[in-house]
């Protein structure tokens, strides 16, 4: 039933309208200054103009979501920190002590923390949103992370979650992760999506030694020799190799492309969200900005296989959503330009000499 729900969801996607592109660089090449010379904020300027149909907001209301889980891989020896890691981090974005939360102070956007499936219980009075499927994945070198319902239904949380956002006023949407060894699946999935050598995606994540990191490699062939997902089936890749935290980034990416509301995507986490978002309905790269170039191997051959070139690149791989918050005002600064900058008309400026 669920299945059946989620097509139904996905088809109410469209491609944004390529003409509002052209029709906003009617402006933009209007606007007072040389043509071109703002670059890429003229580029992202027309792409929110065509992502939000022809009607620009007058300011941008940004709404972080860090998406959290706990992997049984762990228990592997794949991360530098123990899986309890988690459930004191949600409290530390919680306090408003994390990194997502001093970034987002900066720019201005709201952070709400969704526990999908750590292995804690939180108290029920904790500012938290409590969606958790279960307690965490399942060791994903001994059969399936996780089953097809829970795979589904962490989809589900995340376009829930994207939906309630939507409904309360916020009109640009950055997904962000919590999740010790959740570099370990993304790295599953952005190999068996690339069909990349397992040396090209996997990476060090939270700074792990050389013996760790040649043990992550072999977990990563390890899972997908098991499981053998299928690289043209997001849910089938989910349910064998993912993280509960991966799947609501990828469900609340689909609510934004259905409502043509802007998601600006963070690094390798947030990445691999994107692609099984992709998977389930092409359409939603008109709706995406990708944020910055994470150090991480295998985020820099997603890029490469979207012909994408990121806003930043900071050598950053903090995760949270860190990066995309950061990219979050120049994507404002594009629709400041748009909005508030004169025409030459306006101005009283005279034209270029012909």
């Amino acid at each position: 039933m669920r299945m059946i729900k989620l097509i139904e969801y996905i088809k109410r996607i469209a491609p944004t309208d390529k003409g509002l592109e052209k029709k906003a660089f009617e402006r933009i090449d209007n606007l007072t200054k040389p043509v071109g010379s703002l670059g890429r904020l003229e580029e992202i300027s027309a792409k929110l103009y065509s992502i939000y149909n022809g009607n620009m907001p007058e300011r941008l209301n940004k709404a972080v979501y860090v998406f959290s889980g706990d992997h049984g891989v762990t228990q592997r020896g794949v991360s530098a920190y123990p899986k309890d890691v988690t459930y004191q981090m949600v409290y530390n974005f919680l306090r408003g002590g994390a990194g997502i939360c001093v970034f987002s102070r900066l720019v201005g956007a709201d952070v709400f923390v969704v526990d999908v499936g750590v292995d804690y219980d939180f108290p029920k009075d904790e500012k938290i949103i409590h969606r958790k499927i279960r307690k965490g994945t399942r060791d994903f070198t001994e059969g399936p992370a996780m089953s097809f319902d829970d795979a589904i239904n962490s989809v589900f949380v995340g376009i829930e979650c994207g939906e309630d956002a939507i409904k309360r006023g916020y009109n640009l949407l950055i997904p962000g992760d919590m999740g010790i060894g959740n570099t370990t699946a993304s790295s599953a999935i952005i190999k068996v999506f690339t069909g990349e050598d397992t040396i090209n995606v996997v990476g060090r994540g939270t700074g792990i030694d050389d013996k760790t990191y040649e043990n992550k490699i072999k977990i990563v062939e390890r899972a997908i020799e098991i499981n053998n997902p299928d690289m043209k089936n997001a849910l089938d890749i989910l349910e064998k190799v993912g993280g509960l935290e991966i799947g609501a980034i990828c469900g609340f990416i689909l609510s934004g492309a259905v409502n043509r509301v802007p998601v600006i995507i963070d690094g390798f986490i947030c990445s691999a969200g994107f692609v099984l978002a992709y998977l389930l309905c092409p359409y939603i790269k008109d709706f995406v900005f990708f944020s910055h170039q994470s150090v991480e191997p295998g985020h820099k051959k997603i890029l490469e296989y979207f012909n994408e070139k990121p806003l930043l690149d900071l050598n950053m791989r903090l995760g949270e959503g860190t990066g995309a918050v950061l990219a979050s005002n120049i994507i404002e600064a594009s629709l400041r330009m748009f909005n508030e900058m004169a025409t030459f008309e306006e101005a009283s400026v005279s034209r270029e000499l012909k």
